[in-house]
């Protein structure tokens, strides 16, 4: 499966798996599962034709594991605008976690924090490298260092997917430093 199929398939997968399973006539259970032959039918139905194989390779290959299969279902394992639980314990975050964003985003950021915007959770990286690559997809990347132990000393939750994303509700600015601030 070439590099750009196995693009389309995985961008065709998070649109429908996290934002909008309705538009193909998708109705994901609580925790965000859809049975895999139900996704491909539809899919196909919608004019979008993928296999089993190409599905499988493309859960597999990204890097991002953004997908989980178990069974005969699918889901995303975050980042989903729609009303899922994905039934993530809480978890005692390190003692710093990282946001990657763009500097036009900084000023909203200072006054109001990190805020989920149109996603059930703030998403955060364990390391900034990762950060650096989630903030390079909208431009040149600002790396925020965000004091998780703080927050969670404070009583703010954090989970962590499957795929490594620490997610919160919300980081409000007092926990966040940004390059060159001291």
């Amino acid at each position: 499966m070439d590099e750009r199929r196995t693009a389309r398939v995985s961008k065709y997968l998070s649109k429908h798996l996290r934002h909008q399973p309705e538009r193909i006539g998708l109705a994901p259970d609580p925790g965000g599962w859809v049975e895999i032959d139900a996704l491909i039918t539809a899919a196909a139905a919608h004019g979008f034709r993928f296999t089993r194989e190409e599905l499988d390779h493309v859960v597999a290959a990204n890097d991002k594991q953004r997908f989980m299969i178990e069974g005969t279902r699918i889901r995303a394992n975050q980042g989903h605008s729609i009303d899922v639980d994905l039934g993530l314990p809480p978890t005692p975050p390190p003692p710093y976690l990282y946001h990657g964003t763009v500097a036009r985003t900084l000023g909203a950021i200072r006054a109001e924090g990190l805020k989920p915007m149109s996603r059930h959770a703030v998403h955060l990286s364990a390391d900034r490298e990762t950060a650096t690559r989630v903030g390079a997809r909208r431009g040149r990347p600002v790396v925020l260092t965000v004091d998780a132990g703080a927050m969670h000393r404070d009583g703010h939750v954090f989970h962590v997917s499957a795929n490594g994303v620490w997610l919160t509700q919300a980081v409000p600015p007092r926990y966040l430093r940004f390059p060159g601030a001291h």
